[in-house]
Order: C-alpha cells, then structure tokens, then sequence
C-alpha cells in the first residue's frame, strides 16, 4: 500500500529535527567549554554517526551500502567538504559566538546557492533572489553591529560561520548530484564514512584519550555535573542520528523546500535554549536582524525555478531522491 503523505505530520517532524539540532548546540557548547577542541568534537560526532548509520543499513539493508570505485572521489569530496568541514566550523563558530549568531550567518548558504546556479549555471532565477541578497546582508549588518565595531562579535567564529555557510552550500549542490543515483539515507551514510575516515587522519583515534570521557563537567543546572561521554553521546545520537530520521521521515510527507522554509525556526530555538541553559543573551539589533536574515533565507528557498532540495542547516539527509 502507498504510503499517504501527511502534511501536518511533515511539519511536526521538521520542527522536532530542529529541536534536537538546537539542543545539540548548547550541548556541544558545554563539551567544547569542558576542553574537547572542536576537531576532536567533530571527529567523535562523525564516526559515532557513521558507525551507527552503517550498522544500522548492514542489518536492514545491507545490498544499499555498495558503492562502486568510480563514486569513490564524490563521496571524498561530498563527505569532507559537506560533513566534516561543515561540521568543524560551526563548532568553531559557537566556540566563539551565541549559537543563535552562528546558526544564521551558517543558514545563509540558500543565497549563496541561488547565485552559484544563477552566475555558474546559467540556471533561471526568480526576481525575488535581490530580495533575498538584500535582506540578508542588512540582516547581518544588525547581527553584526557593525556601527559598534562587531559587537561582541569575534571575527574569527564570524570568519567560520560564513565559510561553514559556503561548505554547507557544496553540500546541498554536491547532494543534488548524488541523490540522482543514490538514495538519501545511504548517501548520507556514506557521506559520514568519508567525514569519519578525513577525521581519523587530521585527528587520529588512537591519540585520544578515552579516559577523558569519564571526566565529571558541569552542565550548567545548578550543581549538576555529567560524565563528559554522555555529552558526547548526546552530540551523536541525539544530535545527528535521530534529528537525521526525523528529517528524512519528513521529507516522505512534503516537499524538500517547504521542509527548508520550516527548518528556518531552528536558529530561533537555538537561541532560546542558549538563553534558558546558558544565559546568552541576544541584544534586540542581534534578535531584529536575525528575523530578517530569516526571511531572506525563506525567500532564497524559492528563488530557483526549480526548487533546491535543502532542509536543516545541519540535517546529515538534506537530499530529495
């Protein structure tokens, strides 16, 4: 029987993906505040998804994990530059700023993938993309502050987030590619593999230290302190594995760019659990020009003529078979 798509259902997938992503942003903080650098957060993050995700397809679906040799360069490629890198910097980036900030300068990559395809390939744009250009480059000015020198703004996660941005970008387009003879679930699973493979080389297992992972933090709720593993275990699974169903899941029920239009949500429940958890607090120039950023980001969904298949900033499965 077909399955029947269920719009409203679709919706609510969405927004709990983005939950999960926003929770996984103050937690990541509290990780990397704990002393883990953000390669190894990211190295941990990536194989412990890979390593999930392969086992997962091995035992459902083992046939939908061969790839050929001639794939081999485009998953390099789609793994480290979409996954690893993309990863990297934003970790980088809530290092250094409000994960809210950094999640909208990130979420900026629409734009930037409507004037690649607009300038390199020649593809049909609709009018409303100066729109969305304008918007968010104003919106960033007021996140930015520039009238105060940036704020408290530092230039490096700034630096990190707009490059994050570009990567994420490669990823949606390189997705495009592959999705073409590759189904969303194992593409992202293999993409992971190539992610956890580039780490285990810039950041190598055997020089961790797992004993750290035994190490009690505080995680800012009044005394409460937690081993370090479990916060990285939540990175993992609560942070990668399950926001990834959810936004695959979702994708069955609408289409990949009303999925990216609710997806927009998420650097707004991220600054809410920063400011719950963390204190961190937004001035009202920061919370305005983020919510125009936002809507030039939803007007940058629907720029092309033919809608791109994005939907989370950090969704591992952004991709429409």
């Amino acid at each position: 029987m077909p399955r029947v798509a269920r719009p409203g259902l679709g919706y609510a997938l969405t927004l709990a993906a983005a939950a999960f992503f926003a929770i996984n942003g103050t937690v990541s903080i509290l990780a990397l505040q704990a002393g883990i650098e953000p390669t190894r957060l990211t190295a941990l993050r990536c194989t412990g998804a890979a390593l999930v995700l392969v086992l997962a397809l091995a035992v459902v679906s083992p046939r939908r994990l061969r790839i050929t040799w001639r794939e081999l360069p485009f998953l390099a490629v789609f793994g480290i530059v979409g996954v690893a890198l993309t990863q990297f910097l934003y970790y980088v980036a809530i290092g250094r700023m409000p994960v809210g900030i950094a999640l909208v300068f990130e979420m900026t990559a629409p734009v930037f993938i409507a004037l690649y395809v607009w300038l390199v390939r020649r593809e049909k744009v609709r009018s409303r993309l100066w729109a969305a250009l304008l918007l968010s480059l104003s919106g960033l000015v007021l996140v930015a502050q520039v009238w105060q020198g940036g704020g408290s703004l530092d230039p490096l996660g700034v630096t990190a987030a707009l490059v994050a941005a570009l990567c994420l970008a490669s990823y949606y387009l390189l997705g495009e590619r592959g999705s073409v003879t590759r189904d969303p679930v194992t593409l992202t699973t293999w993409s992971f593999v190539a992610a956890a493979v580039f780490w285990s080389v810039v950041a190598p297992w055997w020089e961790f230290d797992p004993g750290v992972l035994s190490e009690r933090v505080p995680v800012s709720i009044g005394s409460l302190e937690l081993p370090l593993g479990v916060l990285i275990a939540w990175v993992v699974v609560g942070g990668a594995i399950v926001p990834f169903w959810l936004s695959i899941s979702a994708l069955s029920h609408f289409a990949p760019t009303t999925a990216g239009l609710v997806a927009t949500v998420e650097p707004v429940f991220a600054s809410i659990v920063a400011w719950l958890w963390l204190e961190q607090v937004l001035t009202g120039w920061q919370i305005a020009g983020g919510l125009v950023v936002l809507t030039g980001i939803a007007l940058a969904q629907t720029a092309r003529a033919e809608p791109v298949p994005t939907t989370l900033p950090e969704t591992p499965a952004a991709l429409a078979s």
